[in-house]
């Protein structure tokens, strides 16, 4: 009997340019992390990096991202701004609750507002965790607001 020819390949599996970029990213914001001070100026400084993050983004980006910030600084004012692998994100006793992820970070057709583990939305065996957003409407944002709330309960 002859030897099998079939050839077996294995694909190697690598993250995209933007998945690198956020992960140097997110070391970055650890370094800074351990570099600061006071917790207060820490809080302040988290704050300021969110807010220019934000303002780098391209113009629908920017509009909804300020909006859910706002949103979600009203809906929940215990829930620390902080960037999180180069998105907007909001953190409960430092682990990350909620976050925005712009459409151009991953060349997306929609911008995403997300929930981590930490999120309590838990509803039965199936949850949403994530939204895809292309605009924010009044209905909208009163929604993110009672999920934030939740969220963060």
């Amino acid at each position: 009997m002859a030897a099998s020819t079939r050839k077996t390949t294995r694909k190697t599996e690598t993250f995209t340019d933007e998945e690198r970029a956020a992960m140097k990213e997110r070391a970055q914001e650890v370094k800074a992390s351990a570099r600061r001070g006071s917790r207060a100026d820490k809080a302040a400084e988290d704050e300021a990096a969110v807010v220019a993050k934000i303002a780098e983004m391209e113009d629908s980006d920017r509009a909804m991202a300020e909006r859910i910030h706002a949103v979600v600084k009203a809906s929940a004012p215990g829930l620390a701004p902080k960037l999180w692998y180069g998105m907007p994100a909001y953190a409960k006793d430092g682990k990350v609750v909620c976050f925005f992820q712009s459409a151009q970070k991953f060349h997306a057709r929609y911008a995403t507002f997300g929930f981590n583990d930490k999120a309590n939305l838990d509803e039965g065996t199936m949850w949403p965790t994530a939204f895809a957003l292309t605009k924010l409407t009044a209905a909208d944002e009163a929604r993110i607001g009672e999920l934030v709330r939740r969220a963060a309960g």
